[in-house]
């Protein structure tokens, strides 16, 4: 219940919500593209990645030396429902 809830209320702020609904189409996206696209600064963005990241929405992979955000596996079913809701 305590991850539930963890998820819901990262994914109550209207920007992660941007930014789960672009990792959602694009599969994965670094710091940079996600800021770019929802039109943010980077350090907004890595925070509001961040939140997502503790609640485990998100995980990231490092290539090289860039790291790489993607939805968790964990996580698709919960954010397909919440998205189904709106």
């Amino acid at each position: 219940m305590k991850e539930i809830e963890r998820n819901l209320k990262a994914l109550a702020n209207a920007r992660r919500l941007k930014i789960v609904l672009y990792l959602r189409r694009v599969k994965k996206a670094s710091v940079s593209d996600i800021a770019e696209e929802i039109k943010l600064s980077f350090k907004s963005t890595s925070r509001h990645l961040s939140v997502l990241a503790s609640a485990g929405i998100i995980s990231k992979e490092q290539v090289g030396l860039e790291v790489f955000n993607n939805i968790s596996d964990k996580s698709h079913k919960i954010v397909s429902e919440v998205l189904k809701l709106m």
